[in-house]
């Protein structure tokens, strides 16, 4: 697995390299300062998960996410920071983030993280699951929005940041048929991926 440092702090590029440098499946390919050093290093390495800061000089991670979906929609991004501010929260996710962490968090969870990201599952700070749910519609059934039962329950899962085969192991479906169910939601409810469809149920329906 293939991580990408992105952070204007020195000290927390090193501290990070040199923690995840430990781990016998993870491989520190970078560690650059701001969003637009990440798009440039993406354009020309192979990179697997981004663990991306916020606020950072030049550009900032919810810049530096849309670029690089953009680029490369298949690089995993992982947003790493100090701040919960609600707004960079929103941002970072409708532009495609699979995850929002805080650095308080321990070494091991965000190991644990970033692994799960790398495997497709979305990954929230409780914090982050918090400030989803302030701001609600009111709430409707998902035959409103034209989704079948399955299709509810597999949205269901996706919002519990399962992975397409641990979905398809508790509902008793194969992956295929899996990817089947997503690809319809996404296209029923005019979303981009699966990140946003798990913000879409968090929203909507917890």
């Amino acid at each position: 697995m293939k991580i990408l440092i992105v952070d204007d702090d020195a000290l927390i590029r090193d501290s990070l390299k040199i923690i995840l440098g430990l781990e016998e499946d993870i491989e520190v390919v970078g560690c650059v300062k701001n969003g637009q050093e990440a798009f440039e290093f993406c354009k020309n390495n192979d990179v697997d998960v981004i663990l991306m800061d916020i606020r950072m000089p030049v550009c900032d991670g919810v810049l530096g996410t849309k670029m690089i979906k953009g680029l490369n929609k298949n690089i995993k991004i992982l947003i790493l920071t100090t701040f919960m501010d609600d707004e960079y929260v929103y941002q970072a996710l409708k532009y495609g983030a699979e995850g929002y962490l805080l650095k308080s968090q321990s070494t091991d969870s965000i190991i644990e993280s970033i692994r799960a990201v790398f495997k497709g599952n979305v990954v929230f700070e409780k914090e982050v699951a918090k400030v989803l749910t302030q701001i609600k519609p009111k709430k409707k059934s998902y035959e409103d929005y034209g989704i079948t039962e399955k299709e509810f329950q597999i949205l269901q899962c996706i919002g519990e940041g399962l992975s397409n085969k641990e979905i398809a192991i508790k509902l008793f479906l194969s992956e295929g048929t899996v990817r089947n169910y997503i690809t319809s939601l996404l296209d029923k409810l005019n979303l981009r991926d699966r990140t946003q469809l798990a913000i879409f149920y968090i929203k909507n329906f917890e």
